[in-house]
């Protein structure tokens, strides 16, 4: 294939790291042995961080954005792999040190790809991507914990109304347990009712500053904000609950004290889905084929073009972005 295709780019700009259109053709792409025509990508916050550059994601520049991809083998020169297999890629560090999913094609290592599940379509892989992937490792992870237990107690889930929230509630609600959801959103109560949440917590409660062991009331949480939310979450959750955290969109910063810990017996759980092995993702992408309600996928998902990622960057940075957006690339 010799003629162009576009690709957004994160390079610098005066002297800041920046999103751009770019054309690009296939000798630009790193020398990996399997070729994909990619049909669509997915918007992260950490996506809007690496366009915006509001946030380093880019550990060298220049490289091809977006953190997911799922489309179809073109070429391969792997065993692995062959022309015609429909696959899925999430992070594994695409665009922070690999050429990422926003893009016509991308060359990626048979060893990232994963097999497209049987019971989504490559749009609706990528209606779940990281942010669903993600989701799915956390309630594994408080599963294999042993200490949330459906129809007893309360599981929060922090951040409910963004990506990986939507989907945690939904996952959690089809498993029987108890959610309630953490938003500074009310307009958004409807639809996380509609996913499966019970109860609601006002976002700014949760984001002053607290004791270091306040009442206890969460059995498990999901936590994607950091910062002083998760402290809190820390200080409210039970003797020997645990608390799963996959995000910072509040900040990195952690200004708890040990006491939840060595008190009260609570675990903290790191879900990273960038280098998660291969069997872990497996896992993950099975309980989404066999538990994500359909209905709420489709409910949570839109469609936009792959032009309109500089407002869509902005919107998910300023939180107006509700569920998940797919970026079809051919657009």
């Amino acid at each position: 294939m010799s003629q162009g295709f576009t690709a957004v780019v994160i390079d610098t700009v005066d002297g800041q790291p920046r999103g751009q259109f770019r054309e690009l053709h296939l000798n630009d792409l790193a020398d990996h042995d399997v070729l994909v025509e990619v049909a669509y990508s997915t918007l992260n916050y950490k996506d809007g961080l690496a366009f915006t550059g509001k946030g380093r994601i880019a550990r060298h520049m220049p490289v091809i954005a977006g953190a997911d991809l799922s489309g179809t083998v073109v070429d391969s020169r792997s065993p692995l792999w062959k022309a015609g297999d429909k696959v899925i890629v999430n992070g594994f560090g695409m665009s922070e040190t690999e050429g990422g999913g926003y893009s016509r094609y991308q060359r990626v290592k048979p060893e990232w790809l994963l097999r497209l599940p049987e019971a989504f379509s490559l749009q609706e892989a990528m209606a779940i991507g990281t942010a669903g992937y993600t989701a799915a490792l956390a309630v594994l992870a408080l599963e294999d914990w042993g200490r949330i237990t459906p129809g007893q107690g309360e599981v929060l889930v922090t951040g409910a109304a963004g990506g990986v929230g939507s989907i945690a509630i939904s996952l959690l609600a089809a498993a029987g347990y108890r959610v309630t959801a953490a938003t500074g959103r009310p307009q958004t109560h409807d639809y996380l009712a509609g996913l499966g949440a019970s109860h609601f917590v006002e976002r700014a409660t949760l984001a002053e500053k607290g004791g270091a062991l306040q009442k206890e009331r969460w059995t498990g949480a999901i936590d994607t904000v950091g910062s002083s939310t998760l402290a809190n979450v820390i200080a409210q959750t039970v003797y020997n609950g645990a608390v799963a955290a996959c995000g910072l969109a509040g900040g990195a910063d952690l200004p708890a004290t040990v006491m939840p810990f060595i008190l009260r017996g609570v675990t903290l759980i790191g879900i990273d889905s960038v280098m998660t092995p291969m069997a872990k993702r497996e896992r993950a992408w099975s309980r989404l084929a066999e538990s994500l309600n359909r209905a709420h996928l489709a409910d949570m998902t839109k469609v936009e073009p792959l032009s309109n990622l500089p407002q869509l960057a902005n919107a998910i940075m300023a939180g107006e972005i509700r569920g998940r957006v797919v970026i079809d690339v051919t657009r």
